[in-house]
C-alpha cells in the first residue's frame, strides 16, 4: 500500500473513466498525484477523495492539445509536490465513424489529442526527469486497438498505433536517463461513458465473442500500472503491454 510513498505523479485525463482510476491507485500507493484534465470540477472532487484517504493530490488544468497549458500544468504540479517521478500520459479520444465519413475535423479531433498530445506531454516529463536527473517512469495509455485493427475505429486505431510507437522510441533514448518508458494497451474496459452500451443487444453480442465473455473494471489494471510506475519495473523499459483478457490473441 506504500510503495510509491514520497513520489510524485501526473495523471492525464483524470477526471473520469481510466484517468480517474488510475489517479486513485497512484494515491493509495503512497504517491502525490497532480490531477489533470480540461475541466477541474470533478478534479476538485477526486482531490477531496483523495485527501479523505490521507492521501494528497491537486487538480490542475491541462490541455494537451495546447503545449503552453501542458508546460503551465507540469510547472504547477512541481512547485506543488515536488519533481515529477511518474506521468499515467492517459488523456483520449476517440469518433466511431465508417472510413468513408470520416472528416478531417475527426481526424484532427483524434490525432491531436491521441498522438501530438501524448507525445508532447510525455516529452515535457522526460525533459523534467532529465532535469532533475532522478530517473522517472512514463507510462503511456494506448489501447488494445493500437495492436489491431477494430471496425469504424480507424482513426483511434492509427492514433493508438502511434502511441505504442512513440513508447519503444522513447524507451530507446531515455534509457539512458534512468527513465522508464512503456505502454499499457487495454481492451474492454466498462467505464461510465460507455457503461449503458454493454446493455444492449449490440453490447451483448460484442461480450458473447469475447475470450471469457466479459469486459473489464478500470481496477483490472491496478496491479499493472503499480508495476510498471514502481521500483519493481527497473528492467522493464520499451514494453507493451496488452491488458485485455486475451482479446489480441483470438
Amino acid at each position: 500500500m506504500h510503495q510509491l510513498d514520497g513520489k510524485t505523479a501526473l495523471v492525464t485525463g483524470a477526471s473520469s473513466g481510466l484517468g480517474r482510476q488510475f489517479a486513485l491507485t497512484l494515491a493509495r500507493a503512497g504517491a502525490k498525484v497532480a490531477l489533470c484534465a480540461r475541466r477541474t470540477d470533478r478534479l476538485e472532487a477526486l482531490a477531496e477523495e483523495i485527501a479523505a484517504f490521507d492521501g494528497r493530490a491537486i487538480p490542475l488544468q491541462m490541455d494537451v492539445t495546447d503545449q503552453a497549458s501542458i508546460a503551465a500544468a507540469f510547472e504547477a504540479a512541481e512547485t506543488e509536490l515536488g519533481a515529477l517521478d511518474i506521468l499515467v500520459n492517459n488523456s483520449g479520444v476517440s469518433v466511431m465513424k465508417a472510413v468513408l465519413d470520416v472528416t478531417e475535423d475527426d481526424y484532427d479531433f483524434i490525432m491531436d489529442t491521441n498522438a501530438k498530445g501524448a507525445f508532447f506531454v510525455a516529452q515535457e516529463a522526460a525533459r523534467r526527469m532529465v532535469r532533475h536527473g532522478n530517473g522517472g517512469r512514463i507510462v503511456n495509455i494506448a489501447s488494445v486497438a493500437g495492436l489491431r485493427v477494430i471496425g469504424k475505429l480507424s482513426v483511434y486505431c492509427m492514433s493508438k498505433a502511434a502511441v505504442v510507437q512513440m513508447t519503444k522510441a522513447m524507451a530507446l533514448e531515455l534509457g539512458r536517463y534512468n527513465i522508464n518508458v512503456n505502454a499499457i494497451c487495454p481492451g474492454y474496459i466498462e467505464t461510465e461513458i460507455n457503461a449503458d452500451y454493454w446493455a444492449t443487444e449490440g453490447g451483448k453480442k460484442l461480450i458473447a465473442m469475447l475470450p471469457r465473455r466479459r469486459v473489464g473494471k478500470p481496477e483490472d489494471l491496478d496491479g499493472l500500472l503499480l508495476l510498471l510506475a514502481g521500483g519493481q519495473s527497473d528492467f522493464i523499459n520499451g514494453a507493451v503491454i496488452a491488458a485485455d483478457d486475451g482479446l489480441n490473441v483470438t
